[in-house]
């Protein structure tokens, strides 16, 4: 199988993805949203397992990896791009791999183009809602960038690798992903991410099948607290990653792969 780099442009930058195209014209399309101050490599390990059987589409976020610079960051923003890269690549639906800050373009997606979801596979992250998050959630939000500044430059790499990784592989490909990124986008980045997800939450409800994955060591945030209730308000089926921290894709591939290739095939809950 090869991989095509390619590029779309809207007015507010150049976004970049890459699409691996199954020979299979039946072939199912799953596309990968990474997660804050990473990029598309952050699911190498997913690529790999599934391009055999499917299209498999990655890219850089909007103000991540190579999708720099861009202008007027929102989530609103990244479904539209999100709905511009399967035009061009006509297709008609898709599966939505969200991992952490990439649920959210994945569930602005699925929000606004419903048509186009097959399905939704949310990892390691939390959930669009109101009832969810109170203001002190929010205002906690606001105070990562904030807090981050405090730290040194390789402080605050070394920290934001060890908080989301529990094995080397995931250690490493975070210090990877960091590498281009200076203190200040680093920051900038958080800052508007998460920024951004306060002003756009919103309650929304999914008519599609949704399945929650979550890292059984996984310790950032409330984001375990969060999909507990989130897997209790919906019936969304939650199934734990074991020995896997936040990153748990790059800890734990292989149970992630198995996972999300079960979900896809509409098999049940199974034993690791």
């Amino acid at each position: 199988m090869s991989t095509e780099h390619k590029q779309i442009k809207s007015n507010n930058g150049y976004v970049h993805y890459w699409i691996t195209r199954n020979c299979n014209p039946n072939a199912k399309c799953i596309l990968f949203t990474h997660g804050l101050t990473a990029n598309h490599n952050m699911f190498e390990k997913q690529v790999e397992y599934f391009e055999a059987s499917y299209t498999v589409i990655t890219w850089d976020v909007p103000l991540h990896g190579l999708s720099r610079p861009y202008k007027n960051f929102s989530y609103e923003n990244t479904a539209m791009e999100l709905k511009a890269i399967l035009n061009e690549e006509n297709v008609k639906k898709v599966i939505l791999v969200g991992m952490s800050m990439g649920g959210y373009p994945s569930q602005e997606f699925a929000y606004r183009f419903p048509e186009n979801v097959d399905r939704i596979i949310m990892l390691d992250t939390t959930p669009f809602g109101l009832k969810y998050y109170s203001k002190s959630d929010l205002w906690w939000l606001k105070q990562v960038s904030p807090l981050g500044k405090c730290f040194t430059d390789h402080m605050l790499r070394e920290t934001m690798a060890k908080s989301v990784s529990k094995t080397n592989y995931a250690y490493n490909k975070i210090i990877e992903m960091l590498k281009p990124l200076s203190k200040a986008e680093i920051l900038e980045q958080m800052d508007i991410a998460y920024g951004k997800f306060a002003k756009e939450n919103k309650d929304v409800q999914f008519d599609c099948p949704v399945l929650l994955l979550l890292g059984d060591s996984d310790t950032t945030g409330k984001v375990k607290q969060y999909n507990k209730a989130w897997a209790k308000a919906t019936g969304y089926p939650l199934h734990i990653i074991k020995h896997a921290a936040h990153f748990s894709n790059g800890d734990n591939p292989e149970q992630v792969n198995l996972e999300i290739e079960h979900f896809i095939q509409g098999k049940g809950s199974y034993d690791f």
